[in-house]
């Protein structure tokens, strides 16, 4: 039905359709007893209304952003098979479907960053979870955080060794407990009475990395470094990734909130309890829906010195820098002037991102709105 007068053309049929719940529900049984003009323009108000609220629904849906990272190091295409390069590749395509599958229906950043952790964490291609690198004394230590923007709630756990996905015990301590950060076997106690699924160590066991562990109690012993050697002279033209493995994610979802998570298993032959900066907030994660959510990977000592995450986010919000600038000049400039490498991924509260990193590569990967997954390893792709 069209009605034609001093109105504009009027198509109930259209209108019914577009508002149809509270059509239906509410609105039909009182405008049905309202005089035609009366009746029109509250048909055309609650229009109006709904119309705009789904129209700044999909605004806010269009600019839902993911973004990952597997590590940074001296990841080149020349020493990496064609095998291993298809396999990060699928590993990092599954992660961000992981989180995707949660931003698309609305869910929010911080299932998103988990999920997408998780599965990082239980790929041994990576050092987080099951890859986890092997200490000094041979066992796996994992370290992991998780941040909240909206509420700059956070959580983190350090020096974990039963607990299979360390980001879910970062979120355990932020929601289940009134601390920030727990450590060692007090952090795994907590884990397992918080319900999360506890392994026997020898589950993070891979060949791979014991074998990283022996070459580099060779090399130190060859240098009498006494395992605290962090520099380019390591096997990573044998393993690639074994400089910086740390796994992360950032998010941006259809409400306009920001979350970040980081985890890791550290350095090869790390001794005396050593922590990087995954685990500590501000360093290598954080979040803020004023600003950006982070999460960074690279040499931990420098980045807790240099308050790495924070300091990006401090630069947008009292200095407003924009978020590739501020990034730029912290992984570019300032971090290398230290003497430290690495990278970080960021994204900001208007669905801008970046993927900065100093080193030959980082394996990255990002999705939005669009659905369609991109993945990086080597100085390959435009954000």
């Amino acid at each position: 039905m069209q009605i034609r007068g001093q109105y504009k053309i009027v198509n109930f049929a259209k209108l019914k359709q577009s508002v149809y719940c509270n059509y239906n529900l509410i609105i039909l049984p009182q405008i049905e007893y309202m005089k035609f003009p009366v009746k029109l323009s509250v048909i055309c108000f609650i229009a109006i209304g709904v119309t705009g609220r789904l129209q700044s629904q999909q605004q806010l849906k269009s600019k839902i952003v993911l973004v990952i990272h597997g590590g940074a190091g001296i990841i080149e295409k020349e020493r990496m098979t064609p095998q291993k390069e298809a396999a990060y590749t699928a590993a990092l395509t599954d992660a961000l479907k992981a989180g995707y599958n949660i931003l698309s229906k609305g869910g929010r950043s911080l299932d998103a960053v988990e999920a997408a952790v998780r599965v990082l964490e239980d790929c041994p291609l990576f050092n987080a979870g099951k890859g986890a690198v092997f200490t000094h004394e041979g066992k796996n230590e994992l370290d992991a955080s998780i941040m909240n923007g909206k509420t700059l709630s956070a959580g983190a756990v350090a020096g974990v060794t039963i607990v299979k996905n360390p980001v879910s015990a970062a979120r355990a301590v932020m929601e289940k407990s009134n601390h920030v950060m727990l450590s060692g076997a007090g952090a795994d106690k907590f884990a397992a009475s918080a319900g999360l699924e506890i392994v026997d160590p020898s589950y993070f066991f891979t060949e791979e990395r014991w074998q990283l562990l022996q070459q580099v109690k060779k090399e130190d012993s060859l240098s009498k470094s006494g395992g605290h050697s962090y520099n380019d002279t390591r096997p990573a033209n044998i393993y690639p990734d074994s400089k910086f493995g740390t796994v992360g994610a950032v998010a941006l979802d259809a409400e306009g909130n920001l979350a970040a998570a980081t985890s890791t298993g550290g350095m090869t032959n790390k001794m005396f309890g050593r922590i990087g900066d995954s685990p500590v907030i501000g360093a290598g994660t954080y979040a803020s829906n004023a600003t950006c959510a982070i999460s960074c990977t690279g040499w931990g000592e420098f980045y807790i010195r240099l308050v790495m995450a924070k300091s990006v986010s401090d630069m947008m919000e009292y200095g407003k820098w924009d978020l590739k600038n501020a990034a730029d000049e912290m992984i570019m400039k300032r971090l290398p002037a230290l003497g430290g490498d690495g990278g970080m991924i960021a994204v900001d509260r208007n669905g801008n991102f970046t993927m900065p990193f100093n080193t030959a590569g980082m394996y990255r990967g990002f999705i939005k709105a669009d659905g369609k997954p991109v993945i990086g390893m080597y100085k390959d792709i435009k954000e």
